[in-house]
């Protein structure tokens, strides 16, 4: 145990109900490691170990049996969620000292599903853009290549999975928040069907754009934290007998036909695709039709900005970063004419993906446009002026995904010469996560990846 952060989660849990290590020990092995490597990594900028010893001593006084199935694993959580007693600051200097009384139900869930929080990860300001940075608290870096972005909004919660900070990361998603940093740390998300994992949100309760879920550095540590997130009983979800499933039918899309993608990613892709058809998958060219989808996008994305952030906007006018600012205010000037056509173009892409995929297996498309970014960059083109409304179109690969409303899995598949992962989206079928799960499981046996954390390189 001289080492633990480089076991995976399950194995960590296994020792946990054999009692052959304690919640106690695990906090004070995954603080050294912490103190070890998060510095210039800047994935985990809040801790609250004392909060969560006060948790590992009342687990350690219990049956292992009756912990839950996290069973005092410590599990980061996103600095846009709330936790009781702990600063949480949404990656805003308006929030800067906000400690909030008490927790989001989703964190509630997971403390009494066993999980020790011990460290908020650090996210853009209210979520907003690919790559983590903040007036707060600054840049997160990849592990994987320091040089580089880390993604966002969830670059925090992946640059620890992949650097040993972290076993399992709770992380959220609306344009590829789960997805972007999970490709450019080297690490595994699932977005999960609209409604899977409820959380708090007041004022859009039933938003289907915006998803929690779980981060993880494999698919079966993926299965395991999915079994917690998900409303239904833990265990429900959690696939514990190792089940995996060989799709049979499979639609590979380069672009989905709305946006670029970069000539290395392709590469990787395609290579990817051969290696399914070797091993017996039906592989076809095809993807649904996503007709306006960027344009519903856009006006949908603004209607929440402006119902979640209208009333910060008008008491803090100029604390937000422009990008923020601009999307807030894009969803005051729109017209009823536009939310309902946006409505109905969102309507029609969820019916004809789910119509496509009675037809298919998965769904298989890049997770990113680019295989990396320098970690100074404010967003791909910021530099040669391109403009503010066009900040998150570099995340169409991701954001048309959002739009269908399937459940995605993301999975690396390969390293490139930089040391950066390339990484692929599965989607599967209309709430179709258990399925989705195994044909990712099955898959991932294929792949040369390892997924232990690195040292931040």
């Amino acid at each position: 145990m001289s080492a633990p952060w480089r076991l995976s989660a399950r194995e960590v849990v296994t020792l946990l109900n054999r009692g052959a290590v304690s919640p106690m020990e695990l906090l004070g092995a995954v603080e050294s490691r912490c103190a070890a490597v998060n510095g210039p990594l800047n994935a985990l900028p809040t801790f609250c170990f004392d909060r969560a010893r006060d948790h590992a001593r009342r687990l350690d006084g219990t049956d292992p049996s009756g912990r839950g199935p996290l069973s005092g694993l410590p599990v980061t959580i996103k600095d846009l969620t709330d936790v009781a007693g702990v600063r949480t600051t949404y990656g805003s200097a308006i929030y800067r000292d906000h400690v909030p009384a008490v927790s989001d139900r989703l964190v509630k869930r997971i403390e009494s599903r066993g999980g020790i929080v011990y460290a908020k990860s650090n996210t853009p300001e209210f979520g907003t853009g690919g790559i983590t940075f903040n007036d707060v608290f600054g840049l997160t870096r990849s592990p994987r290549n320091m040089t580089c972005a880390s993604g966002g909004s969830s670059g925090g919660a992946a640059a620890a999975l992949a650097s040993g900070c972290a076993w399992l990361s709770q992380g959220s998603d609306m344009a590829g928040s789960l997805r972007t940093p999970a490709a450019f740390c080297g690490v595994t998300s699932l977005r999960p069907s609209p409604g899977r994992i409820s959380a708090d949100s007041p004022l859009l309760p039933f938003d289907p754009l915006g998803q929690n879920g779980p981060m993880a550095r494999d698919i079966d540590d993926l299965a395991l934290f999915a079994g917690v997130l998900f409303d239904d009983p833990p265990g429900e979800f959690a696939l514990q007998d190792d089940t995996s499933v060989r799709p049979d039918r499979i639609a590979v899309s380069h672009d989905l036909g709305i946006t670029q993608v970069s000539d290395e990613v392709l590469s990787t892709l395609d290579q990817f695709a051969d290696t399914l058809s070797r091993e017996g998958c039906r592989i076809t060219s095809a993807h649904p039709p996503l007709d306006h989808v960027h344009e519903s996008f856009d006006a949908l994305r603004a209607h929440v900005y402006a119902v979640s952030f209208e009333g910060t906007l008008a008491d803090h006018p100029d604390a937000m970063k422009p990008e923020v600012q601009w999307n807030i205010r894009s969803g005051m000037d729109l017209d009823t004419e536009r939310l309902r056509q946006a409505q109905r173009q969102q309507g029609g892409i969820v019916d004809a993906a789910a119509r496509f995929m009675q037809d298919h297996d998965l769904l298989v498309c890049p997770a990113t446009s680019l295989l990396s970014i320098p970690a100074e960059t404010r967003y791909p083109g910021h530099d040669a002026g391109i403009p503010i409304p066009e900040y998150y179109r570099w995340l169409a690969i991701a954001y048309a995904t959002t739009m269908t409303a399937l459940p995605v899995v993301t999975i690396p598949v390969a390293l490139a010469e930089n040391g950066m992962p390339v990484a692929v989206q599965l989607v599967g079928k209309p709430a179709g996560e258990a399925r989705l799960i195994q044909n990712a499981r099955w898959i991932q046996r294929l792949l040369p990846w390892d997924p232990r954390a690195v040292d931040p390189r």
